[in-house]
């Protein structure tokens, strides 16, 4: 049967998320999580949908693909398909022709497995391979102790912290717009039953970092996605006692380990979440085509 590409409805992207969640594993490359989608869904339930696409055979989804920004495509696949030609063909015709609907054309980026098909696809057609990026992991098994930083809270934020939870990621990310009407509607989203939003408070009471962790149910690994340490508190130790945190709460929420990726350029980002215990693994890099 055919291969159908899709721009799923708002009420249909429950079925993507529950692909995505079902093809986390432990030892997977890095990929498209649930905790991706639920982030996007900060501009609102209409937008997530419109930026996701799907391809299917029979009624079955095997690849979800996230329009991540302009020109950024990030997508990824079944793990039993990665090497499928007729999907990867399809993939690539798709992502390389404008008039499909993924990507526009002039310059564009993919971000997909390091093991799948379309890679070698792409790269015969031309596209190069861009910065590379550090993916990390911690294994979840035994439990997480904290940073030990005295005077140093760390409290779950609700909706009556999102003003709180928004200053610190304006904060900590230079050009972020985000709001705390955007908090509500990533709370809104999908994906948020499975996440949980943690602020850093030091000894004066002042939130000094943030992070969202999204789990892709009991068994699979979570995503850490943000992590911020406002600007004027960095170099303190609460980059670390945040990720540690955030492990320790992904840990509740039954994940079997937590995930974090960052430009490698961010050596200061590396280093903060090495010392949270999260181990480094094999960079990655985007696919890219120049206008």
């Amino acid at each position: 049967m055919a291969i159908v590409l899709s721009t799923p409805e708002v009420d249909g992207l429950g079925r993507a998320v529950g692909a995505l969640r079902e093809w986390q594993e432990d030892g997977a490359p890095s990929q498209l999580h649930p905790g991706d989608v639920g982030w996007f869904w900060r501009s609102g339930g209409a937008a997530t949908a419109a930026a996701v696409r799907t391809w299917s055979r029979d009624g079955r989804i095997l690849a979800v693909g996230l329009l991540d920004g302009p020109g950024l495509l990030r997508l990824t696949t079944a793990p039993d398909v990665r090497r499928d030609e007729e999907l990867a063909r399809r993939l690539a015709d798709d992502v390389t022709g404008p008039e499909r609907g993924v990507l526009p054309a002039g310059k564009a980026s993919i971000e997909a497995p390091g093991d799948a098909l379309l890679q070698d696809l792409l790269a015969e057609c031309g596209w190069g391979t861009d910065e590379p990026w550090t993916p990390l992991r911690r294994d979840l098994t035994e439990p997480v102790a904290d940073a030990g930083i005295p005077g140093v809270r760390i409290e779950v934020a609700g909706p009556g912290d999102a003003h709180v939870y928004a200053a610190v990621i304006r904060a900590a990310f230079d050009g972020s717009t985000f709001s705390d009407g955007r908090w509500h509607a990533m709370a809104a989203g999908l994906p948020f039953t499975d996440a949980r939003c943690l602020l850093a408070y030091d000894e004066e009471g002042e939130a000094v970092a943030a992070v969202t962790v999204w789990s892709a149910g009991p068994g699979r690994p979570g995503v850490l996605e943000p992590m911020g340490v406002h600007r004027a508190h960095r170099r303190r130790g609460y980059g670390r006692a945040i990720s540690l945190a955030a492990a320790a709460a992904l840990r509740e929420l039954g994940a079997s380990s937590a995930l974090v990726c960052t430009p490698s350029a961010n050596t200061g980002a590396v280093a903060a979440y090495e010392s949270a215990g999260f181990r480094s693994r094999t960079e990655v890099r985007d696919r890219y085509r120049d206008a």
